[in-house]
């Protein structure tokens, strides 16, 4: 299985991603390495600040990671904000079946409530350059990541009034096949 784990800055997702590993064995990408890879070693002339671009730029090549993973029957987690909305249309109808994506969001109570513990979380995993964050961009953030999951039909986990201790056990719940398996999930 290959899973996608998506969502805005300082939603958890890398952190998700190290537990998941932890508590199935598959391997992580985090798709910040991929980028800062690109940027530092000059493959291409955008920033980590070209956010929008950076998607369009860095998705052909993750697609083609997830393809050769599908097509070797590799298991993988591949977690970061560059996972477009419509990423179902890279792929076909049988390679579909082998990946899952799911979005972190939180809401903007949560993030107004929770801020100084977000914030805090921020270094955890990684060493950010600059890990100081607004919390009305924050929240404006994860307010159109949820409007655009519930529009293009992407599952989701809705982080509300606390951060769920048993969070990778219900990903892994979430992304099972299941026939009646709801798109959203929180």
């Amino acid at each position: 299985m290959i899973l996608l784990i998506a969502g805005a800055t300082h939603t958890g997702k890398t952190l998700l991603a190290l537990k998941l590993l932890e508590k199935t064995g598959y391997p992580y990408l985090s798709i910040d390495h991929l980028k800062m890879g690109l940027i530092r070693s000059r493959n291409t002339d955008l920033t980590p600040e070209d956010d929008d671009q950076l998607t369009e730029y860095l998705w052909p090549i993750l697609g083609e990671i997830i393809r050769t993973a599908v097509e070797n029957s590799q298991n993988l987690i591949l977690e970061g904000c560059y996972i477009p909305f419509d990423w179902r249309s890279s792929f076909s109808p049988e390679e579909l079946r082998s990946i899952r994506a799911i979005w972190l969001v939180m809401t903007p109570d949560y993030i107004r409530k929770h801020f100084r513990k977000i914030e805090s979380y921020g270094c955890v995993i990684e060493q950010r350059l600059d890990n100081h964050i607004d919390p009305e961009q924050l929240a404006a953030e994860n307010s159109q990541i949820l409007a655009e999951c519930r529009k293009n039909g992407c599952r989701y986990i809705l982080i509300n009034e606390t951060y769920p201790d048993d969070l990778p056990l219900r990903v892994l719940a979430a992304v099972r096949p299941r026939e009646d398996q709801a798109d959203r999930i929180s």
